[in-house]
């Protein structure tokens, strides 16, 4: 399950953008996480693959893939996020960053400055990693002189060098790491390590020019960081549509020379900002999209339906998408030599359709 968490000083549209992105959800929950309260609300991620495949088999239920959105209400900076757990589990973090104007909403910094707000928050994510490095070191160092930490010198020499980068005011995520440093550092779930999508909150005026949206307010620098990217919406306009029938929404979206709502594209940013990629398992039964990070291999993917499957895993019958819809049917492509017997080490392919065969 993909996890995403919203943060953003307060008159941002943060929390508006969290209802607007999970109100088709019925997974909605207020919960106590850590020390503070977090409202969980789930989004699909949309996919026109999906959509075809179901058109073609008419199965019972039709399961997408989701991502899953944290709001704490009233937010104004990682501080209040550090003991909430679903922050520090998020795989990403999309940072609300106003650039409307609005008198009678009154700007909690005093003035509408979007490099300003994703500096400050930028500092906020490398100041609370830098809390909880220095802890972590200092206990290394306790533990060295004992000897009872087994690779504990490996550990403080990576530490040692998140830590000279976040006093250089870097954050964690532009590191180059090597995969086995990346392993290590998961456990400490640091703030400035994960992903981060700039929501560009954008006044209504200027949601044509949303293609320039990064010009416009001169976050150009801000994206200069690995695993950050940006994405414009107006909460307004995206409240307007929510409010329309299907029909009524497109006819709007296209006024304003729109292909797609801009939740759409925040949706399918997040998953993408994340390397996730999806493969599809169909039938009478169940047509459904599956989450996998890229380069993800056959037995792993496998074990995303259920471990079951994984353990027994003998191989997988694979058809690409495009096969699987240019014929017709599984049986055609099997004719036709598309569909392939892979062993346990295939590279599962975005679009792959994958039926597993394993031992029970």
């Amino acid at each position: 399950m993909l996890r995403a968490g919203l943060i953003g000083l307060p008159s941002t549209g943060k929390t508006t953008l969290f209802t607007l992105l999970s109100r088709s959800s019925r997974n909605n929950s207020p919960g106590r996480l850590g020390r503070a309260e977090a409202n969980l609300g789930s989004a699909e991620v949309p996919d026109e693959r999906l959509d075809r495949l179901t058109e073609m088999f008419q199965p019972e239920k039709r399961v997408a893939a989701t991502v899953v959105f944290a709001d704490i209400v009233g937010t104004t900076g990682p501080r209040s996020l550090i003991d909430v757990a679903a922050y520090r589990e998020a795989n990403a973090l999309l940072h609300v960053i106003r650039a409307f104007h609005a008198e009678e909403v009154p700007h909690a910094a005093n003035g509408i400055d979007p490099v300003r707000d994703a500096r400050n928050m930028e500092d906020e994510l490398i100041l609370a990693d830098l809390s909880v490095a220095e802890r972590r070191l200092d206990r290394l160092a306790h533990d060295m002189k004992k000897g009872t930490v087994k690779n504990a010198e490996h550990e403080a020499r990576l530490l040692g060098e998140c830590r000279q980068a976040l006093e250089n005011g870097t954050p964690i995520r532009s590191l180059q790491l090597e995969p086995e440093a990346n392993s290590l550092l998961r456990g400490f779930q640091f703030l400035s390590a994960k992903p981060l999508l700039l929501l560009i909150n954008l006044d209504e005026a200027h949601i044509q020019e949303s293609s320039r949206a990064v010009e416009l307010t001169k976050l150009t620098e801000s994206l200069s960081h690995a695993s950050t990217h940006a994405v414009p919406v107006c909460a307004k306009i995206e409240l307007e549509i929510a409010q329309l029938e299907a029909e009524d929404a497109q006819v709007f979206l296209a006024d304003l020379d729109l292909r797609e709502t801009g939740l759409t594209r925040v949706v399918r940013a997040a998953y993408e900002l994340l390397g996730y990629i999806s493969f599809f398992t169909v039938g009478k039964d169940e047509c459904r999209a599956w989450s996998i990070p890229r380069g993800t291999v056959a037995r792993d993917a496998a074990g995303e339906i259920h471990t079951d499957i994984q353990h027994g895993f003998i191989r997988a019958e694979v058809v690409s998408y495009e096969n699987l819809t240019a014929r017709g049917s599984i049986n055609e492509c099997r004719d036709h030599g598309e569909v392939r017997l892979e062993g346990k080490n295939y590279v599962v392919q975005d679009g792959d359709v994958i039926n597993f065969r394993f031992s029970k």
